[in-house]
């Protein structure tokens, strides 16, 4: 189990990053939901030892992570959001290299550990093609395979499936979920489906803060009798926002469905919207966003 208490990160230009985070993470999948800058990847590479945080503190396990980094970075496997690697050289001999940089020795140990992860990540028939010349979906299965060198304890991985196809995003998450049974994996995303479809807990992360933190289901339940539907003109839109909080709209067969937030039936047609965990994420971050405005107007 990793715990975080209290962790706020706070750069050298005054930007709070991650504001008094705390969060319980158990094992299995757990993601974290948030929009660009909300400070999931700051929160990440915290907890990837990459940065140490400005207060706080984080364990896992019977490490104090933030103690001993060593410890921790032996029992992790990170795929960040943008990874660099030799691009002319093979997929085989560079997860030969990251596994004696992961303390493998053994050339005969690194050979099992190298063909097994090849063969688990499907990536065994192009292990002699350069990493140049491998798709995005095929580049993001190679991170996730060096990420597992050495039996991690906990995975963190990054917009993982940003950018992925659809065949290439369902097989990167099966990926996900093969391994996930047994170990710490934290989903950071901003893609509510890869949350929806994989993570039996989550979070939602928005100006450096966790807002909201749950099982799905649970948090779907929560929503019901709070948000409604309806279908309207592309025109009307602007007079439904002066009007209603809306929390999201779409476009469907050349009209525009809208979802709005209300603790009773507005009345003017809506109907109560199927629960969803979009609906969940997007009424959080509504709310958050009202919370800020009423503070900035309060000082």
């Amino acid at each position: 189990m990793l715990e975080l208490n209290n962790v706020t990160h706070v750069y050298p230009n005054g930007t709070k990053a991650l504001d008094e985070v705390t969060l319980t993470v158990p094992k299995g999948m757990f993601g974290l939901l948030g929009p660009n800058g909300a400070g999931k990847s700051t929160l990440m590479r915290t907890v990837a030892t990459l940065q140490t945080p400005t207060e706080g503190q984080i364990q896992f396990g019977d490490i104090d992570v933030l103690q001993n980094p060593q410890s921790l970075r032996e029992q992790l496997g990170y795929l960040p959001q943008d990874f660099g690697v030799y691009p002319r050289v093979s997929a085989y001999d560079m997860l030969d290299h990251m596994a004696v940089l992961k303390g493998i020795a053994s050339k005969a140990d690194r050979k099992v550990t190298v063909e097994t992860l090849l063969n688990q990540t499907n990536l065994w028939d192009v292990r002699k093609k350069a990493i140049a010349g491998f798709s995005g979906g095929m580049r993001q299965r190679f991170g996730i395979a060096q990420a597992l060198i050495g039996n991690p304890r906990l995975i963190i991985v990054d917009e993982p499936t940003a950018g992925l196809d659809p065949e290439e995003r369902n097989r990167f998450l099966n990926l996900l979920a093969e391994i996930g049974e047994n170990v710490v994996i934290i989903l950071s995303t901003h893609i509510v489906d890869d949350v929806s479809d994989l993570c039996p807990n989550m979070a939602v992360i928005a100006n450096g803060r966790i807002q909201l933190q749950g099982e799905p289901r649970e948090l779907i339940a929560q929503t019901k009798g709070t948000i409604w539907s309806k279908v309207i003109k592309r025109g009307e839109l602007e007079h439904y926002q002066k009007n209603h909080e809306v929390i999201s709209t779409r476009l469907f067969a050349g009209s525009t469905i809208i979802n709005i937030l209300a603790t009773e039936n507005p009345g003017d047609d809506f109907s109560m919207a199927d629960g969803g965990l979009e609906n969940v994420y997007f009424s959080t971050l509504i709310k958050t966003r009202r919370r800020s405005s009423n503070q900035s107007a309060a000082a």
